[in-house]
């Protein structure tokens, strides 16, 4: 009698998201676990895995088996920053992860209280040239998107702020209403409300186009510093190794999801944007990533234990 290999999938698959449940992680992998669940015909399963700034997720998939039941909900952290920002990481980003396919982005937005004289991102710049390291800025912590998206934007407007890590997005925010610090920089998801209630200004995105939930701030590229661009993003990955079938079928089916319109009204008005024009392959993306980041965590000193 002649063997056959079996289909892909005939059982459940765990998505393995490396943040707790309701952050901006968890929000994307949920509506494509069960939209690209539903191509597959098979459940997709989210399990989140938090801690060490998504290291314990990434480590666990990194160490599974390569037969497609166990995927991952990689980030521009766990996959492009880790590496350079942790002096010991359990996995290799690239050599322990199959690339699949890009999901969603979203950028980070340089926010200030709407009472404050700060008008405009050129204020900013000059305000901060004429009080070097004195002027202040709040992020999620040190080495999230926000706070190495700052000092790339230090790097390349030539200026010195002062950072001030806080516990997660929330305090910051609440921090920047509150007026006891008068910046942030901070992924769009945190800041949006705000801006929409009139609480924040926003002075510019930081993505490479403008985003359509607030079309009328501009670019930092529009403003001035036409190469500049920092984006959180969102992937698929597999352990290193995937067969190519398996790789093939999870690539295109979760492309498909990733620009459909289901996939765009279940993210909603998050800030988060779904993958609609990307051209280039994940792994390309994430070696141009990885170089950028490692060059921004170097220039800025930042480094977790």
């Amino acid at each position: 009698m002649s063997a056959f290999p079996q289909a892909y999938p005939i059982k459940p698959i765990k998505l393995v998201v490396p943040f707790p449940p309701g952050g901006p992680t968890d929000i994307v992998a949920r509506p494509l676990a069960i939209l690209l669940g539903d191509r597959l015909k098979e459940q997709i399963i989210i399990e989140n895995k938090g801690g060490a700034g998504g290291s314990i997720g990434a480590d666990l998939v990194a160490k599974s088996p390569p037969d497609g039941y166990t995927l991952f909900m990689g980030t521009v952290g766990t996959n492009a920053i880790n590496g350079s920002l942790y002096k010991q990481l359990p996995y290799d980003m690239t050599k322990d992860f199959t690339p699949i396919a890009l999901v969603a982005t979203a950028p980070v937005v340089i926010a200030v209280n709407a009472n404050d004289k700060i008008k405009t991102l050129g204020e900013l710049v000059s305000d901060a040239k004429a009080r070097p390291d004195t002027f202040a800025y709040g992020t999620a912590g040190n080495g999230t998107p926000g706070h190495l998206t700052a000092a790339l934007f230090e790097s390349t407007a030539q200026i010195k702020l002062k950072h001030i890590p806080y516990k997660g997005s929330a305090p910051a925010v609440t921090d920047l209403i509150g007026g006891q610090i008068p910046l942030v920089f901070d992924p769009i998801q945190s800041v949006l409300p705000h801006i929409l209630s009139g609480k924040l200004r926003a002075l510019a995105v930081t993505s490479k186009t403008r985003s359509p939930l607030l079309p009328g701030v501009p670019t930092v590229a529009e403003l001035g510093y036409p190469q500049f661009e920092s984006t959180a993003w969102w992937a698929l990955f597999g352990p290193a190794k995937l067969p190519e079938s398996i790789l093939k079928k999870l690539r295109v089916d979760t492309e498909r999801v990733a620009q459909s319109a289901a996939f765009r009204e279940r993210l909603g008005n998050l800030g988060v944007q779904p993958n609609l024009d990307f051209k280039e392959s994940l792994a390309n993306f994430q070696t141009s990533e990885i170089a950028k980041w490692a060059r921004v965590v170097r220039d800025s000193g930042a480094t977790i234990d």
